[in-house]
């Protein structure tokens, strides 16, 4: 066989290394772009991630700040309304390890059509918040009342999702009035809309089902236990915007709080029979704050009930009122 002359061999040369170096420069700009690329998303999720959190945070604190003016009214409910810009959901989250217990909200944003958890919590040691233990999206309500037993213990705050509307059906006169005067766009009376959770007083077919008389609240398989001795009907509320674990996590909080307001009022009525007011309710304050410390669940709330209505009737009496 012939062999190429020179020329031809060379010729050969440049035109395999001509397409290697094409073949190297497309290699190179698809590195170089995947690499740009990379560098784009991670950034952008790292931004759009400090924004969620920022944003979560914010809008944690601005629930706080909120709160306040709920946390410090007396006798009447109250309600107020935030509205978040985007999709946002609230998970409730409650501690009840001693002395006091802890609340938390934590707040996830939805981004690109999914939730993001931003790890931000916002704690308080005084305030008590019922809801479910997660609620969903931009507009929520609050409102609150005061719980009394038999002294004021704290105001109890009650968490809703605009999205969620519940009708009150059969409900004695004075809950529909107050319902009414709270005027609250997600709490309606008797004319029920599609969709809406229906609660029932004394009896229905409903979503929840409240027993007036025997101080029950019950949501499917569950049952919360309330007592009111006034007029405020705290915890029936509680009850009915409240999963179980959020409503007895708080309840156990509450009774925490009761113990030890009830020592702060023994040793008050220990000072007022030193300037001659000698009516004893030491025994009765000292029984009250014992089973507030042995409370397990709200099935025990009764015993309390009990407790505080003599407590009341005593202190009413008295010649030197405690509270």
């Amino acid at each position: 066989m012939e062999k190429p002359s020179l020329p031809s061999v060379n010729k050969m040369l440049k035109n395999h290394r001509g397409a290697l170096e094409i073949s190297f420069g497309w290699l190179f700009a698809l590195i170089a772009g995947a690499v740009i690329l990379f560098l784009a998303i991670y950034l952008s999720t790292k931004i759009i991630g400090t924004s969620d959190e920022t944003i979560s945070a914010e809008t944690g604190k601005e629930i706080t700040v909120l709160l306040n003016p709920l946390e410090t009214s007396f006798e009447t409910a109250q309600t107020t309304s935030i509205t978040i810009s985007s999709e946002t959901r609230i998970n409730n989250i409650c501690d009840s390890i001693s002395p006091f217990g802890k609340q938390a909200l934590q707040l996830d944003q939805k981004r690109f059509n999914e939730w993001t958890n931003t790890d931000t919590d916002i704690s308080s040691y005084n305030k008590y918040i019922f809801s479910e233990d997660q609620i969903e999206g931009k507009t929520f309500y609050l409102f609150s009342k005061p719980f009394n037993s038999p002294f004021k213990v704290a105001n109890l705050i009650y968490l809703t999702s605009a999205d969620d509307v519940y009708c009150f059906m059969n409900a004695p006169t004075e809950i529909k009035e107050e319902i009414l005067n709270l005027n609250q766009e997600n709490l309606i009376v008797d004319n029920c809309t599609r969709g809406s959770i229906k609660v029932c007083f004394n009896g229905g077919t409903c979503n929840i089902t409240v027993d007036y008389s025997d101080g029950e609240v019950k949501k499917g398989k569950d049952i919360l236990y309330f007592y009111e001795i006034d007029d405020s009907n705290a915890l029936m509320y509680a009850a009915i915007f409240s999963d179980k674990e959020v409503y007895e996590c708080q309840v156990k909080r509450l009774m925490l709080r009761l113990e030890q307001l009830a020592l702060i009022y023994y040793d008050k009525e220990l000072l007022t029979r030193k300037v001659g007011c000698d009516d004893n309710l030491g025994t009765e304050l000292i029984q009250l704050s014992s089973l507030a410390d042995n409370l397990n669940n709200s099935a025990d709330l009764n015993v309390i009930k009990i407790n505080a209505e003599d407590i009341t009737l005593k202190n009413n009496v008295r010649k030197c009122l405690l509270w």
